[in-house]
């Protein structure tokens, strides 16, 4: 049996989901990669830092299986261009979403599509979600109903999200990890769907 026509670069469970829906035959393969951040490369916009760090995953995968079509997203989410990553613990997470109570912000995710021959296109969205304003007691709730700590800005739209969000302006398919309309409108153009 042939390969799979397209290598996801993430380890995500959202992303793999997502093309799965699509109907895109893959496979995943990670690479040891450093991210880059705010501290670690502080005169990045947004969303330059999401399409260069899906660049970087994808590249590096890339490099260990040339001749692939590759996939490498990331997510940040930025409040007032302050990005909220993955919290390190509970109460970050706990900041993290009293910060965004009652308020907008943006949801980028940059995308970088690799073709066999090594060509790289790279594009990215943005999604504004608008938080209710939330008491102590719905955020205490919701951190103990979902796993937050492997998601930027230490929430879900897909886990219980309507607990928390009023609104989302945009793709909410990139809330949750990959811009699919974008997604399906190259991979059309590619051949991949």
């Amino acid at each position: 049996m042939s390969p799979a026509p397209l290598i996801l670069a993430s380890g995500s469970q959202r992303r793999r989901e997502l093309l799965t829906a699509m109907a895109v035959r893959f496979e995943v393969i990670t690479a040891d990669v450093r991210e880059l951040d705010e501290e670690t490369s502080p005169d990045l916009a947004p969303i330059a830092l999401a399409r260069e760090n899906a660049r970087l995953k994808a590249r590096a995968v890339a490099a260990l299986h040339p001749g692939r079509w590759i996939l490498g997203a990331d997510t940040v989410v930025a409040l007032d261009e302050h990005l909220l990553g993955k919290p390190p613990s509970l109460a970050q997470a706990k900041q993290f979403l009293r910060a965004l109570s009652g308020r907008t912000h943006e949801v980028i995710t940059g995308c970088a599509l690799i073709s066999p021959n090594g060509e790289t296109e790279s594009f990215h969205a943005i999604s504004l979600v608008t938080f209710r304003v939330l008491s102590d007691e719905i955020i205490e709730r919701y951190l103990a109903a979902v796993h937050v700590l492997d998601k930027a800005g230490a929430y879900a739209l897909q886990e219980n999200g309507e607990w928390i969000i009023a609104r989302v302006e945009g793709s909410r398919t990139n809330v949750i990890g990959l811009p699919t309309e974008a997604l399906t409108s190259v991979f059309k153009k590619r051949g991949l769907l």
